[in-house]
């Protein structure tokens, strides 16, 4: 298979299903986010030496791109097989927010990311989760998206939330509480 096709030198794109859209298109900017989100997720990975954790983070990864992978579909009832995001993968994330969630302190304030690196890359990788599901929400104005994917980009942004907390717990971090001064 050849990196380049030259088809897209005119700011087009094919989606899965054959469709050729603008490289601007709503859907692109959808998986193109999610795309941006599994590659901060793998320099989240690399920085990190706790190997449960690091598999916990390829999981993501592997369902990350099953979310692209819907998002870039731009058919339906077709012959085409494509993975799927499942309820049990929300409950999965949900399971190990709370697991994490019982190891830390309860807030009391909003925090200010920071505070060691690997803390400020789960942050990035949170604001990024937020962004992706901004866009398929849009996209699902006009185009309809698999509710269980919309579910699960907001379930794993309160989970990256939560493993900043978890990573900066485990690496002695201080976390730094953000008070409006008024």
């Amino acid at each position: 298979m050849k990196i380049y096709t030259r088809t897209g030198d005119t700011g087009t794109t094919s989606l899965i299903g054959g469709k050729r859209v603008p490289k601007f298109h709503e859907r692109i900017e959808a998986y193109g986010t999610v795309d941006e989100l599994v590659s901060n997720i793998g320099l989240l990975h690399d920085q990190i030496t706790e190997n449960d954790l690091k598999e916990k983070l390829l999981f993501i990864q592997n369902k990350l791109m099953t979310c692209a992978t819907i998002l870039a579909t731009d058919c339906e009832g077709g012959s085409i097989k494509l993975p799927v995001i499942s309820e049990s993968d929300i409950v999965k994330l949900e399971l190990e927010i709370d697991d994490m969630e019982k190891q830390l302190v309860p807030l009391s304030s909003f925090l200010l990311p920071g505070g060691h690196p690997i803390v400020s890359q789960a942050h990035i990788c949170r604001t990024i989760c937020r962004r992706a599901e901004r866009h398929a929400l849009a996209l699902n104005q006009n185009f309809k998206v698999d509710s269980l994917v919309l579910k699960y980009l907001n379930r794993l942004s309160d989970y990256l939330f939560v493993f900043a907390r978890f990573i900066a717990k485990l690496y002695k971090v201080t976390e730094t509480s953000w008070y409006p001064n008024y």
